[in-house]
């Protein structure tokens, strides 16, 4: 009776997950939706007497492979707009197959399930143990299978480095000419921290200088542009001006850089 309630809640929680993790516009939603479902498959695992094939789906896939899928979301980033531009030649054709050739699969796979003959766990673990059986069929039925997931899986982290990566058009300075720059410049002292000398030691709090003028540059440009856009600006108009300042800047630049690539 418990076996049965526990996998009539879990199926609906695996299949609103898979659901939510298909229709969610946001990846990193879409992430933790397929983490559930894993989640959910490792205590129906546990359920029928298979706590190696629990771990092994909380280890590997919910530890591991959803750990990957996150650090390409982060490395690549989530809040780009997607390109409409086809790079690839006739890569809506070959989607069109795989999308059949899957949903084929699918169909038989439900098929096979529903009008197949139940083997029944003992004669499937008949072979000295759950363990052992899963390692023949690994390593002998399914080996290719279980090759071509492994080279995906490196394929995988393989793009998200090179998706990541980004070639520097300059030399990176060195620490002599970050010196020389510093003392060639209007203000070879180090910049205050954030908060230094102000009323609190915020970090979106602009610094003031010992004459008790604003150090613009003692803010980060995206703090100061959040801080601005959702209306957490200070009293004080000279730290609100220089927030706002600060923002204004920083929009300007990434507008160069923009066009500059």
């Amino acid at each position: 009776m418990g076996e049965t309630i526990t996998f009539w809640v879990l199926a609906v929680v695996s299949v609103g997950a898979a659901l939510g993790m298909v229709f969610n516009r946001k990846a990193v939603y879409s992430a933790l939706m397929l983490g559930t479902v894993m989640l959910s498959l490792a205590v129906l695992y546990a359920v029928q007497d298979a706590p190696f094939l629990a771990a092994v789906q909380i280890i590997v896939y919910t530890g591991a492979i959803m750990m990957l899928f996150l650090f390409v979301l982060m490395l690549v980033g989530v809040d780009s707009s997607d390109s409409f531009v086809e790079t690839l030649k006739g890569q809506r054709f070959w989607a069109v197959i795989a999308g059949i050739g899957f949903a084929t699969l699918f169909v038989l796979a439900i098929g096979n399930a529903v009008f197949g003959r139940e083997a029944g766990l003992a004669a499937a673990t008949g072979q000295g143990g759950y363990v052992r059986s899963i390692a023949l069929l690994l390593f002998t039925k399914y080996v290719f299978a279980f090759e071509v997931t492994s080279a995906l899986l490196i394929t995988a982290a393989l793009g998200a480095m090179v998706l990541a990566h980004k070639e520097r058009l300059t030399a990176k300075p060195t620490q002599k000419d970050l010196s020389r720059a510093r003392f060639l410049g209007d203000r070879p002292s180090p910049l205050p921290g954030p908060g230094t000398y102000a009323r609190n030691n915020a970090i979106d709090m602009p610094a003031l200088l010992p004459d008790g003028s604003v150090a613009e540059s003692s803010v980060n440009r995206y703090i100061a542009r959040y801080d601005v856009e959702q209306g957490h600006l200070p009293d004080d108009p000279k730290l609100a001006e220089a927030i706002k300042h600060t923002a204004e800047e920083g929009s300007e630049a990434e507008g160069t850089n923009e066009v500059t690539k």
